[in-house]
Formats: structure tokens, C-alpha cells, sequence
């Protein structure tokens, strides 16, 4: 499956979430009235024929809907507070498991490399780099991602994973973390936790009935006493009828989705041994995935087993996890690597560097072909191959050292979004930074002209990759220093009275970004829409796309602009007269734009294919072209691979 259909399977499995929890909870509310006409029967000695009576249910009909009406509502107002307490996204479910952020200015050896291995996959597959979060406290190999969007997501692994895998075999297991943020499992993981809550939710307030009754019990001579143990008893019993069926819903979801995931990280990466590697040190140490934290509730987000169970696994047996990967798989290879990891255990650092250096030397070899290939870009989507990845390692070191500090510096990074915004004209310079000077004040003027003077002008090619960069690093600055934040870069980009289409761009995803990150819960990743009833806005996005990638003053320009318009076009099967082009593109733009993305995911790759086409028409991508639709496809909630660009004065 491709991206899309991919999102399209999330979507089916959320109906499917929310049809099962009202079964449960339609089960759980019989349950507890069954229960519940069973103790009163046994007050007025009924005897069980009576209950079954239906004039018995009839007479107690009132008691009934009321007991009804406060199960489920007790599940309900459960499932909704546990959702609603993760509305701030992934960092908060990380932060819940006592995980520690991970800043990109660390100096820690194995948490540079962890976060090194993030930003390469975030910026090769066209995504903001997610928040990094390590659980300092866990020495098993595990890990998971969690949050409602990718602006909104965060990546955990535990203090074992750094510690007892190498680069290759970390890198397999945040692609697997990463294919589940593009897949949408991410947003269906929330979503159960709320469930599972809510349906277990009456077990707890058994649990805890129970126990305040049994005290009771023992410290009074209540003649009611046993009574109220009895009805502590039910709902426990009740409660642990939900917790089977909530269990059984997160093994049926998650088992195969593993499965998947497992797959799209041999796609991400090439190397079938790096995550086949990780799940043989699992095994290898004793399922050493197991967690010393409650995992109950992320247990189906986890990247292995957080704890033993035999009947409702969350993931599928690690043996079969490994045959699918690797198929000369035997199972005397885990015992021969226990073996074996007793032995080289103190060399595991020595190891981490000889493939850290080797994982280098393949980045910087030229890539062989891939970037101009329409299909293979379209199936990187979601899946970027081994030269994407390769190019974005390149890109990343390109950046020189002390810009890409202060793009992951907390102090500077709104100095660094500002510094991509600057003119070369020094006249319109000179007006920016006032701007700077009245907004941000001296000392925030000051920082970006030390930055114009270390580093000159910024490169092109490298602006939406320090965009994405210092985005993890931005949405940490208090939520009044953001807005006053963007109120600067919205001025910036006016200073000369005109928008283009960096300046654009720019603007639009930050807001983007950091709305979906502050309201990731409203954030919705699709629609239902069909494109039939969004041609024109296809049109026009394609005929954007187009103009931006030639020279319109001149005919032959003109020419190569309409021939990639009519090539984008025919990918939607869409026969539209000539591509149009105005001044106000900019608002044509996100008119279109905030139609398109109320579109089906599969009618979204129907959009995204002919953007594609559009920029690989003439097989020359500028770096305007680059920009232009990452950022489009962004704002679309597609992430788009990075592709091999080149300088408009070559």
C-alpha cells in the first residue's frame, strides 16, 4: 500500500474503533443492569424466572435507565477527559511515561545520534522534525511515537535503545516509528487510549469501591456491609469484562499494523538487518522490550512488547516479525547473538562509530537516479528511499556548523526564520531590520546581524531545510513570543511592499505548524471530498506550480509553463483549457489550497501525482520549484521527499 491508501485504511479503522467501543459499552451497560436485577432479586427473594420475566425489567424500568444512563455516561465522560487531556499532542503522552526531551543542541553522544537519525528521516520525507524523547529510567529496547499530526508528533525510545543498538539498527527502528506518524496510526493510538481508558474506567472505580467498602466492613458493625462488598465485587467483575474486550480491540488493531510498520522501515531505510537486528537483541535479551512503567495504556503504541501477556498480545510474536524480514531467518540465530553480546558488549560504542562512519560514506555517494522518476517519487511518499535520505544528510552537513546551532538554539532560532527572510537589495535590508529593531528590540537586531556577517547570504536551496530544522526548536518559546514571532515575519515579508513566493510559503507553514502543534486535536489530516468538485482549484494550484518553474516573460518560458500544466492536468485525467496565472496568486493559492485538502486521501494522491508531474515535466527542478511544492503538498498534509535541486543560474 502507498501513503494514501494507507490513510484511507486509518480512517476505516477509526469508524471501526468507534464502533466497537459503543458495542463494548452497550455490553458493559447490559452487563451491570443483568447485575444489577440479580441483586435485587436476591433482596426480595425472586427467584431466577422472575428475573427473567420481562414485566420484572418493565416494573423496574425507571432504576434501569437510571443505572444505564450512568454507565455509559461514566464510560463516555472517561473516554472524552482521557482524550481531552492529550489534546497538547505526542511530547504529553512522552512526558506522562516520565520520558526526557531531547534538545538538538545536546551533547550527549547517543542522544546526538538519536537525534541526528530523527531530523535525517523528518527532512528527507518532507515532515517537521518531531520532539525527541528519551525514558532515562527504561533499559529495554523499546520505543513509540504518539501525537495527532506530524507538526504535533514526538518519537520516545528508551535509555536501551541508544544504549544497546547500533546507528543501523536505531535508524530501523525510528522508521518503523516513522511509518506509523504517516500512516495515521498515530492519531488512532490516541484515540484508544481514550477508549481503553473509558471502558476500563468502571473496573477502577470497582477496584476502588471495593477497597473503601472493605474497610468499612472491617472497622463498623454496618449490618449493610456485605452488601456493599457485593456491589464493589460487581463492578469490578463488570469492569474486567470491559478490560477483556478492550484488550482484545487493541490486539486485533495493532498486531497487524506492526506488521506493516515492520515493512515500510526496511522501504525507509534498504537495510532489512537493521530493524531485524533490533528485534534480535529483543529476543536475544530475554524480551528485553518489557517496560519497569504501567505500559498498559501505550502498550499498542510501543515499538515491542511493553509487557509480557499470552492471550491479548499487542505484537505479533518476535520470531514472525523477524521471518517476514529477514526469510533465512533461524531461530539458533538469537541464541548465537546472546551469545555473542555477552562477549562485545563493551565494544558497543566502538561499533556505534564504525557504523555512524560507514552510514556516512553511503549518504555522500552521488545517487543513481530516482530523483526524476515520477513513479519512484511517488512511492517514496511516506516511504523515502535510501538517496533521499542520503540527500538530506547531505543537505543537513552543507549547513554550516554555527547556523545550524542557532537553528536548534532556543535563544536564537526566531533570529535564524528571520535571517531567510532578508533581502539581498540593502536598501530593503536596511528596512527589515528596523522592523526587527521595533518588534523583536536591539538585542534580537543585533543577533541577525551577527549572523548576516558570519554567514552572508543564505543559500536557496537551504531555506526550507533550517525552516524545518528550527521548527522543533520554535513551538518551545512561549506561545506570546511565537505570536509576536510571526507578527515579525509577516511584516519582513512586506517590507518591500511585495510577497514572493519564498516569503509565501514561509509564512503560510509556520502558521500552519504552529496552529496544528498548539490545536492538534482540531486538526483534521483529510476529508471526504471528491475532485470532481474541486477541479478548477486543481487548475489552479497546477497552473501556479507551473508559471513558478519557468520564465513567463518569454515565449519559449510561456511554452514550457503550458506544456507542464497540460502533463499535470492529464494525470488527473482532467482535460482544462490553459494554465492562468495573476498577480494574486497568493490568494488564489490558499483559496484552492483549503478546498483540496478537504479532499479523500485517494483523491488527494490523485493531486499530488499531477503536482509531481508538473515540477518533473522538463526534468529540471529549481529550487523555487522545490519550495514550492513540498510546501504546497505540506499544507496539504502530504509530506513530500526531498528531491535533487538546482540553482536557477545553472
Amino acid at each position: 500500500m502507498n501513503f494514501f491508501e494507507h490513510q484511507e485504511q486509518a480512517r476505516k479503522q477509526s469508524r471501526w474503533i468507534i464502533f466497537a467501543f459503543v458495542a463494548v459499552t452497550l455490553l458493559i451497560v447490559v452487563a451491570v443492569n443483568v447485575l444489577l436485577m440479580i441483586v435485587l432479586s436476591s433482596q426480595s427473594s425472586e427467584t431466577m424466572a422472575g428475573i427473567l420475566d420481562p414485566q420484572t425489567w418493565l416494573a423496574n424500568s425507571s432504576l434501569l435507565l437510571a443505572s444505564s444512563a450512568a454507565t455509559g455516561g461514566a464510560i463516555g465522560l472517561a473516554s472524552l477527559g482521557k482524550i481531552v487531556s492529550l489534546r497538547s499532542g505526542g511530547g504529553k503522552v512522552a512526558r506522562d511515561m516520565g520520558a526526557t526531551l531531547v534538545t538538538p543542541d545536546t551533547r550527549d553522544v547517543l542522544r546526538r545520534r538519536l537525534y541526528n537519525v530523527v531530523e535525517e528521516i523528518a527532512l528527507a520525507s518532507g515532515t517537521p522534525v518531531p520532539e525527541v524523547y528519551v525514558m532515562e529510567n527504561e533499559p529495554g529496547i523499546n520505543a513509540f511515537a504518539a501525537g495527532y499530526t506530524a507538526s504535533d508528533a514526538a518519537v520516545a525510545v528508551t535509555q536501551g535503545t541508544l544504549e544497546k543498538l547500533s546507528r543501523s539498527e536505531l535508524q530501523g527502528v525510528i522508521a518503523h516509528e516513522f511509518s506509523h506518524i504517516f500512516n495515521g496510526d498515530m492519531r488512532i493510538n490516541i484515540r484508544m487510549m481514550g477508549v481503553i481508558f473509558g471502558i476500563t474506567v468502571i473496573a477502577i472505580l470497582g477496584r476502588k469501591f471495593l477497597h473503601a467498602s472493605s474497610y468499612r466492613v472491617r472497622s463498623s458493625r454496618d449490618n449493610n456491609g456485605t452488601a456493599i462488598v457485593a456491589i464493589g465485587l460487581v463492578l469490578m467483575l463488570v469492569g474486567y469484562i470491559g478490560l477483556f474486550f478492550a484488550r482484545w480491540m487493541k490486539s486485533a488493531l495493532s498486531r497487524q499494523r506492526e506488521y506493516l510498520a515492520d515493512a515500510s522501515a526496511v522501504q525507509f531505510t534498504r537495510d532489512p538487518e537493521g530493524i531485524s537486528g533490533a528485534l534480535k537483541k529483543i529476543a536475544a535479551y530475554s524480551h528485553s522490550s518489557y517496560l519497569h512503567s504501567d505500559s498498559e495504556e501505550v502498550s499498542h503504541m510501543l515499538f515491542g512488547s511493553g509487557y509480557r501477556s499470552l492471550m491479548f498480545a499487542t505484537h505479533p510474536p518476535l520470531e514472525q516479525r523477524i521471518a517476514r524480514i529477514e526469510k533465512g531467518f533461524q531461530l539458533s540465530d538469537i541464541d548465537s547473538l546472546a551469545k555473542k553480546l555477552k562477549k562485545q558488549e563493551h565494544m558497543e560504542h566502538v561499533q556505534a562509530e564504525k557504523a555512524a562512519e560507514e552510514q556516512q560514506n553511503r549518504k555522500n555517494k552521488k545517487a543513481k537516479g530516482g530523483f526524476f522518476d515520477v513513479e519512484g517519487m511517488f512511492g517514496d511518499i511516506g516511504n523515502p528511499s535510501t538517496e533521499r535520505i542520503a540527500a538530506a544528510a547531505v543537505l543537513a552537513a552543507s549547513l554550516p556548523s554555527g547556523l545550524s546551532s542557532s537553528a536548534h538554539s532556543l535563544e536564537w532560532v526566531p533570529e535564524v526564520l528571520f535571517y531567510c527572510l532578508l533581502d539581498r537589495d540593502d536598501e530593503i535590508r536596511e528596512k527589515q531590520l528596523l522592523v526587527v529593531v521595533e518588534q523583536m528590540g536591539d538585542i534580537s537586531e543585533r543577533k541577525l546581524q551577527h549572523l548576516i556577517q558570519t554567514h552572508g547570504s543564505v543559500r536557496e536551496d537551504q531555506r526550507l531545510a533550517i525552516l524545518e530544522m528550527s521548527f522543533p526548536t520554535l513551538k518551545r518559546r512561549p506561545i506570546h513570543d511565537i505570536e509576536r514571532i510571526q507578527s515579525t515575519i509577516n511584516l519582513l515579508a512586506n517590507a518591500d511592499n511585495k510577497i514572493d513566493s519564498f516569503e509565501f510559503l514561509l509564512t503560510r507553514l509556520i502558521t500552519q505548524y504552529l496552529n496544528e502543534a498548539n490545536l492538534p486535536n482540531r486538526t483534521r489530516l483529510h476529508g471526504t471530498k471528491k475532485l470532481k468538485d474541486c477541479r478548477n482549484e486543481l487548475a489552479t494550484v497546477v497552473s501556479i506550480l507551473a508559471s513558478h518553474g519557468q520564465d513567463r516573460a518569454t515565449p519559449q518560458g510561456l511554452q514550457l509553463a503550458q506544456k507542464a500544466f497540460k502533463e499535470g492536468m492529464s494525470v488527473a485525467n482532467i482535460a482544462h483549457l490553459n494554465l492562468s496565472f495573476s498577480d494574486q496568486w497568493q490568494n488564489d493559492l490558499d483559496t484552492a489550497l483549503s478546498k483540496l485538502d478537504d479532499l479523500s486521501p485517494n483523491q488527494k494522491s490523485i493531486v499530488v501525482a499531477a503536482l509531481v508531474r508538473t515540477v518533473l515535466d522538463d526534468r529540471k527542478i529549481l529550487t523555487q520549484e522545490h519550495e514550492m511544492l513540498r510546501v504546497i503538498c505540506a499544507l496539504l498534509h502530504v509530506p513530500i521527499p526531498i528531491l535533487s535541486t538546482q540553482s536557477e543560474t545553472d
